[in-house]
C-alpha cells in the first residue's frame, strides 16, 4: 500500500523530537505529532539538571555512565542550551559517612570526574550553603534548557525534511491483523495555531513504521492495539524560587529521598523533588504539601531559602518502566534506564516499536537507539550523527560577539537573547526595527518574541517556551498582554484575546500554590491589573446586560477632576510604584 511517510513519531517530548531529527537526518520520511505543545508531557515538567550520573552513581550505574557520557555530548552539540554550573554533593551532620565515601567509590567506577572538598571549600564555592556541611562532592552537573533543546530538535527536523505536528492528539492506532499501519489524530489547534488541518478534524496518517515515544503515556497508546506497555508512571513536584539563590546545582548526599535536589536555572532557582507512584498520567493530585516539604527540608542546605519568595508550582510524571517480573514497590528503585520494546518480538504484532524509560539527559541516546533499531526494520542504511552535528543555535559559539552591546540592547539583556539565540544571535535580532523589551523580567525583546510567533503562529504558551517571556519574577503579569499585542495585525482581536487568555491561566496554574507573603501581594498587583485592565475575571457589570456601568459618564470633566476626585492623593505613584512593592525597576527583588 502507498503510505503518508515512512515513519510515523507519536510524542513532541525529548525523545520524539531527538527521534525525528535523527530519521530525517538519515534521509527517511519522517512524521511526528504531540496531541499539545512540543515539551507538553513530562519533558516541560522537569527540573532541569543536565545529570552528571553522580545521582546514580552508588544506585544505577548503568544509568549513571549514559548520563555522563551524554553530558558530555550536549555540551557539544546543544551549547546554547546548556549552562555547566558544576555540581555538588553536600553531607550534613545527619547523613551517613560511609554513604559519602560510597558515592565517591560510585563516580570512580562510571568515570564521574569527582573530587571531596572540604565544608570550608564548598561555602567557597556556594556561600549560602549551611555553616554545618561538613563536606562535598564536586561533579560536572548542570543546567539545561528543555524548552530550547525540544524546539531545537524539531527545527532541525524539519529542516531535514520532517513535518511536525503540534496539538494533533492521537485518538487510535490503525491495526491491521498483526500489523500497526498508522494512527488517526484530532487536530485540536484553535485559529493560528500551528497547524496543517482545520481545528475538531480527524486525519488518518499511514506510515511504514510507528514509534510510541510518548514516555508516561505509552501504556494508553499502546492499549489502542491491545498491546500491552507496563509504564509505572511516578509523580514529581518541583517549586520555583523567585532568583538563583545558588549558582551550582546543590544535592543531599545520602540515600533516596524527597526534597534533595536545588538547580539554578536562567533567573530562578528550582527545588526537587518527590517521587510518588500514580495511577493515570492525566488524572492525579495537583502540588500541596511538597512544596512545604521542600522548602522546609532544602532550607537546611540553603537557609536563604527560607526567607525568599516562591513564585511557581509544578508537577509531572516520569515514564518509568521495568521488566516484567521485577516486582519493585518503591517507585525510587525502579531503574532510570530506557528500555526499546519491539513490538513484533515481544507481542507479534508488527510496525510498532514503544521507547520507555531513561531521562531527559539521555533523549539523544534513546533517540540513536530506536533510530538505528527502525533503520533496520526498514532496510534502510544510514549512520547516526546526531551526536557530532550542533543543533540550531549551537554552530560556531566560539565566534559569537563577546560584546553585549552590539545589537544596541542594554548589557544584560542582550547577554540574556545571545544565551538564548545563541549563533542565531545575528539572524534575529539584527533588525532595523524598533526592538524594545517586551519581557523585561527575563529579558526578552520584540525580534525574540516576533522570530518564536513565526515559528509558533498565535499559540503564546509556544512562544513562552521558545522564549522564556512570562516565566520570571511577575509570571506575566507585565508581560502577557503585551506579547497579545505582537500578534497584531497578522492575526484578529479575538484570536489575540484567546491566546492572551490561555498563556494567562497556564501561568496561574502553578501560581495558585505559593500564595502566601510578598507572592500573595505580587498575585493580587497582577489580578487587579488584568481584571481591570482586560476583564480578565469576567465580570459582567463590564460586558454589558442589565448592571452594565455606563463609561460614558466618566468622560466629562476637566482634566483637574482627577486630582479632586482622589483626595489630592498624587496619581503619579503611590501604590503603583513598583519600588513600594519590594521590588527594583529591572524586576528583580530587592
Amino acid at each position: 500500500m502507498a503510505y503518508d511517510t515512512e515513519v510515523l513519531v507519536v510524542g513532541g517530548g525529548s525523545t520524539g523530537c531527538g527521534i525525528a531529527r535523527d530519521l530525517a537526518m538519515r534521509g527517511l520520511e519522517v512524521t511526528l505529532v504531540e496531541r499539545g505543545n512540543l515539551t507538553h508531557g513530562t519533558t516541560g515538567r522537569m527540573h532541569g539538571l543536565l545529570h552528571s550520573g553522580g545521582r546514580y552513581a552508588v544506585s544505577d550505574q548503568a544509568s549513571a555512565k549514559e548520563c555522563i557520557e551524554e553530558n558530555e555530548v550536549l555540551r557539544d552539540i546543544a551549547g546554547h542550551c546548556v549552562e555547566m554550573t558544576g555540581g555538588l554533593f553536600v553531607q550534613r551532620p545527619e547523613d551517613p559517612d560511609d554513604y559519602f565515601q560510597e558515592k565517591l567509590r560510585g563516580c570512580k567506577a562510571c568515570d564521574i570526574p569527582a573530587r571531596a572538598l572540604s565544608g570550608r571549600e564548598a561555602r567557597e564555592i556556594e556561600p549560602y550553603l549551611a555553616k554545618d556541611v561538613e563536606r562535598a562532592i564536586q561533579v560536572p552537573d548542570g543546567a539545561i534548557d528543555p524548552f530550547r533543546l525540544c524546539v531545537a530538535n524539531a527545527i532541525d527536523a524539519e529542516s531535514h525534511g520532517a513535518r511536525v505536528e503540534t496539538h494533533a492528539e492521537v485518538i487510535d492506532l490503525l491495526r491491521e491483523g498483526d500489523d500497526v499501519y498508522g494512527v488517526e489524530v484530532r487536530h485540536d489547534s484553535g485559529p493560528g495555531k500551528r497547524s496543517h488541518r482545520s481545528p475538531g478534524t480527524t486525519e488518518e496518517i499511514t506510515a511504514e513504521y510507528v514509534v510510541n515515544a510518548t514516555g508516561a503515556w505509552a501504556g494508553q497508546i499502546g492499549e489502542m492495539a491491545d498491546l500491552e506497555v507496563a509504564v509505572r508512571p511516578s509523580k514529581g513536584v518541583m517549586t520555583i524560587m523567585n532568583v538563583r539563590q545558588v549558582d551550582t546545582v546543590i544535592n543531599r548526599c545520602r540515600p533516596k529521598g524527597d526534597a534533595d535536589i536545588v538547580v539554578p536555572h536562567e533567573t530562578t532557582a528550582i527545588l526537587g523533588t518527590t517521587d510518588e507512584e500514580v495511577d493515570d498520567p492525566d488524572d492525579y493530585p495537583e502540588a500541596g504539601w511538597e512544596v512545604d516539604l521542600m522548602i522546609d527540608t532544602l532550607s537546611e542546605l540553603v537557609p536563604i531559602l527560607s526567607e525568599a519568595r516562591t513564585i511557581r508550582s509544578f508537577w509531572g510524571v516520569r515514564p518509568l518502566y521495568e521488566p516484567p517480573g521485577t516486582g519493585t514497590v518503591d517507585p525510587t528503585d525502579i531503574t532510570r534506564d530506557f528500555f526499546l520494546l519491539d513490538h513484533a518480538e515481544r507481542d507479534g504484532v508488527s510496525g510498532i516499536t514503544s521507547i520507555v524509560g531513561g531521562k531527559f539527559t539521555t533523549y539523544r541516546m534513546m533517540a540513536e537507539q530506536i533510530s538505528d533499531h527502525v533503520c533496520e526494520k526498514l532496510g534502510h542504511r544510514a549512520t547516526c550523527e546526531t551526536a557530532s552535528e550542533p543543533l540550531p543555535g549551537s554552530e560556531n559559539l566560539e565566534t559569537l560577539e563577546d560584546a553585549m552591546d552590539d545589537f544596541g540592547l542594554r548589557s544584560p539583556i542582550a547577554r540574556r537573547s545571545k544565551q538564548r539565540l545563541g549563533s542565531r544571535s545575528q539572524e534575529v535580532l539584527g533588525t532595523t526595527d524598533p526592538n524594545p523589551v517586551v519581557c523585561t523580567c527575563e529579558g526578552v525583546t520584540r525580534a525574540e518574541i516576533q522570530d518564536a510567533i513565526e515559528q509558533s503562529g498565535s499559540d503564546l504558551n509556544a512562544v513562552r517556551i521558545r522564549t522564556r517571556a512570562s516565566m520570571g519574577n511577575c509570571q506575566g503579569g507585565f508581560c502577557c498582554h503585551v506579547m497579545a499585542n505582537e500578534l497584531h495585525p497578522e492575526y484578529d482581536e479575538p484570536t489575540a484575546r484567546a491566546a492572551y487568555d490561555e498563556l494567562f491561566q497556564e501561568r496561574w496554574k502553578g501560581e495558585r500554590h505559593a500564595l502566601w507573603g510578598e507572592q500573595l501581594s505580587q498575585a493580587m498587583l497582577t489580578y487587579a491589573l488584568h481584571a481591570t485592565t482586560f476583564n480578565a475575571d469576567g465580570d459582567p457589570a463590564r460586558v454589558g446586560g442589565d448592571e452594565s456601568v455606563d463609561f460614558g459618564a466618566f468622560d466629562g470633566g476637566r482634566p483637574d477632576s482627577v486630582r479632586e476626585a482622589t483626595g489630592g492623593m498624587a496619581t503619579d505613584g503611590g501604590p503603583r510604584d513598583s519600588r513600594r512593592l519590594g521590588e527594583d525597576p529591572d524586576g528583580g527583588d530587592r
